[in-house]
């Protein structure tokens, strides 16, 4: 979308300007470009070097209503849990999760472990749980 928006903006440039040296036109494009890419660059450095996690989603392809159970600590040391009770065939999210290391459990509605484990969370992620 945005680079459409640009060759638009380009081009009306080359029309308004159409005496003016194609040079001229050209270096304004790749002033702009570059400008972009500069900006794309430094939004993607922000979220590597951010301490949490934007969203960690959970979908449910078992079929029946699970629950999510996970904790850990923060870089701090505060204690973090939460729990997520995602229905057939659902989907839930965490948001704002600090990075980190954490323990899971998925838990069946007859309050079997249905799956425990460890997981290092660093970026957004979906998790998918399905039968194996």
């Amino acid at each position: 979308m945005k680079l459409k928006m640009l060759f638009s903006l380009l081009f009306i440039c080359q029309i308004l300007f159409s005496q003016a040296d194609i040079n001229t036109v050209i270096k304004g494009g790749e002033l702009l470009l570059s400008g972009l890419s500069v900006l794309k660059i430094s939004k993607s450095n922000a979220k590597k070097n951010s301490k949490v996690i934007e969203s960690v989603c959970v979908k449910n392809k078992l079929t029946d209503r699970i629950t999510f159970r996970i904790e850990g600590k923060n870089e701090e040391g505060d204690e973090f849990k939460r729990e997520l009770v995602i229905p057939k065939d659902g989907k839930e999210c965490l948001f704002v999760l600090p990075k980190g290391i954490y323990t899971y459990e998925i838990v069946m509605t007859n309050k079997e472990i249905y799956k425990k484990g460890e997981y290092k969370f660093e970026d957004e992620v979906v998790i998918t749980i399905k039968d194996e």
